[in-house]
């Protein structure tokens, strides 16, 4: 897969094709996630998907058709006394976000703390697609 060079940029672009009623919904996570995490960087994993890293891939939204998806690639390993994640998987788990209103909750603004302390400490290496057998 090509990899997205600008990150931003194809960011953007999805918001605004996917966005439709949840558009201000995704700009103020993007604000969030920025104002919480100095320096984390908005980049396009390889299946195009927006992804936010600091130290690594830490987490992600993707736009449904009546909410954002914010997901946490080491969900599972976050503590979430608000039990604001969902999801069974290994490790992910994620967020749906509706409002404005929900990105005010502080147990969100804390998961992505949490996130961020945690690829910190033990840094993630980036996420790469599984080969196909040939």
């Amino acid at each position: 897969m090509k990899k997205i060079e600008n990150g931003r940029e194809w960011i953007d672009a999805y918001v605004e094709r996917k966005g439709r009623n949840l558009k201000g919904v995704a700009q103020g996570l993007r604000q969030l996630v920025s104002k919480t995490v100095a320096g984390a960087r908005e980049t396009v994993n390889p299946w195009k998907i927006p992804t936010f890293e600091s130290n690594g891939p830490m987490c992600y939204f993707s736009i449904a058709s009546n909410h954002l998806t914010f997901g946490f690639l080491r969900g599972t390993s976050l503590p979430d006394p608000q039990l604001l994640l969902e999801g069974t998987g290994k490790s992910l788990r994620h967020v749906k976000l509706r409002t404005l209103e929900d990105l005010r909750q502080p147990a969100l603004k804390k998961l992505i703390q949490a996130a961020a302390r945690l690829n910190e400490k033990v840094p993630m290496e980036g996420i790469k697609p599984k080969k196909k057998a040939q």
